[in-house]
């Protein structure tokens, strides 16, 4: 790994998790669904703008269409729709860490549904992983967390993880990148908006925090941060780039704790340890699986039979 897929990796990571915190703000002074239909509107007509000026097209393979349709849908409509809705009444810090247990979820659902050979390594992540969530779910539900919150997060958390293994392989690199990239933001947008329309009315408290939490999340984690991941696909591949997932938790506690003033007990700071540990542990061992001598090269997405 070269020192730009490190930054790549780095900045990547920085970004998705800042993410919960600035949304916290905007759903305490904007209805979350409509504030997001207008934040992929914008930043997909940017996306879009942007790619043509730079000799772009719409001219996109049959994999990378359904990766737009898929991701559009499963990650900037459900994912980030429940999560918006959720920040209502749970805090960024855990929505963060509900979030950040991708790479777990993704290693679990491709053990079951599609028999990948797991080595103890990642089999102790999962376990680690299981717990460190137990650990700060348990010590917030008890402390008055809303369980509707928790369970819109993790509702989210599985309409993103069946996108990710849906377009395994789908490449979204090539020519086309920031095209791709914004035609997913207005497919989340055209998807949301009628939702929005019947479960919310425009009434928005216009401050400078506001404003500032906006632009900052329609460029950076919104059209930033989804360009960069896929640069650093590009460069070092899948799986060795979901190994930056192991900062998110660590990241998304963080910044909320700095910008919003959150809680950070004791099993917070024990949870999001283990979690780390865990998804580390989990991609090290998917990392180390895809690199083991001898082994049959197959198309990346292709599942493993059973039989195999």
């Amino acid at each position: 790994m070269d020192f730009r897929a490190l930054l790549y990796g780095l900045l990547f990571a920085l970004m998705w998790s800042s993410a919960f915190s600035f949304a916290r703000i905007i759903v305490s002074e904007a209805p979350p669904i409509l504030a997001l239909v207008l934040r992929f509107g914008i930043a997909g007509v940017i996306g879009v703008g942007a790619a043509l000026l730079m000799g772009q097209r719409i001219r996109l393979s049959r994999a990378q269409w359904r990766a737009v349709v898929v991701f559009g849908l499963c990650q900037n409509a459900l994912y980030l729709g429940l999560n918006f809705v959720a920040m209502q009444w749970i805090e960024a810090s855990l929505a963060a860490i509900i979030a950040s247990c991708l790479p777990l979820t993704v290693a679990l659902a491709s053990w079951i549904l599609f028999a990948e050979r797991t080595r103890l390594l990642g089999v102790a992540g999962l376990v680690a992983g299981a717990v460190g969530v137990i650990l700060i779910m348990g010590t917030r539900l008890q402390g008055g967390t809303d369980l509707l919150g928790v369970v819109f997060c993790l509702v989210g958390l599985v309409a993103l993880t069946a996108a990710t293994l849906a377009v395994r392989g789908a490449s979204a690199g090539g020519s086309n990148l920031l095209m791709i990239v914004g035609l997913q933001m207005l497919v989340g947008s055209a998807a949301l908006l009628p939702v929005g329309l019947a479960l919310e009315t425009w009434n928005v408290t216009w401050t400078p925090r506001l404003a500032l939490a906006f632009t900052y999340t329609t460029l950076v984690p919104g059209l930033t941060a989804t360009f960069v991941w896929f640069l650093l696909v590009g460069r070092i591949g899948a799986t060795p780039a979901a190994t930056f997932h192991f900062l998110n938790p660590f990241f998304g506690v963080l910044i909320a704790w700095l910008l919003l003033g959150e809680r950070l007990g004791p099993s917070d700071v024990v949870g999001v340890i283990i979690i780390t540990l865990g998804i580390l542990a989990v991609q090290i061992s998917r990392l180390n699986r895809a690199r083991t001598p001898g082994r049959p090269v197959r198309p990346e997405g292709r599942p493993r039979s059973r039989r195999e």
